[in-house]
């Protein structure tokens, strides 16, 4: 997998940045990492909260398809800018324990069927390979350039 600075990928900015790389990308799977650290904006006493691990999950998602979009450049010669995206629906999100800061999570995607412009994936957030979330998430793609 290309090394990529991910915020080639997503449309989000500092401070609103919720995963740092991709690890991993293939058609039905992406693992994304998130260092989490004491400025982080969802972070509070001392702990990453229940909306920063979805917006991880959300934020991966959105990563998957800038990777996707960087590749098809790559072989087209185009330039196209992240799109934007937008939480549809959240089911089942299950979260065991928030991450402390300091702690590095993983965030893996699967993706469990795409139509038209909506993405179902089923996600598992994992500290050190521990369970951490996990849960079912609808994202509807838009057409918009983020930028």
């Amino acid at each position: 997998m290309k090394d990529v600075n991910i915020l080639e990928l997503i449309p989000q900015r500092p401070p609103f940045v919720m995963v740092d790389r991709l690890l991993h990308h293939s058609a039905a799977i992406t693992v994304g990492c998130l260092k989490i650290t004491p400025d982080n904006i969802f972070v509070e006493d001392g702990m990453l909260t229940e909306a920063g691990l979805i917006e991880s999950v959300a934020q991966t998602c959105a990563a998957r398809m800038g990777y996707i979009n960087l590749m098809q450049q790559a072989y087209s010669g185009g330039s196209e800018k992240p799109k934007l995206g937008f939480i549809g629906a959240i089911k089942n999100f299950a979260i065991e324990k928030c991450p402390r800061v300091n702690d590095e999570i993983t965030i893996a995607i699967e993706v469990v069927s795409e139509v038209f412009s909506i993405l179902l994936i089923q996600a598992r957030v994992n500290r050190k390979g521990v369970p951490l979330a996990s849960g079912e998430m609808k994202i509807s793609l838009t057409d918009i350039d983020s930028q």
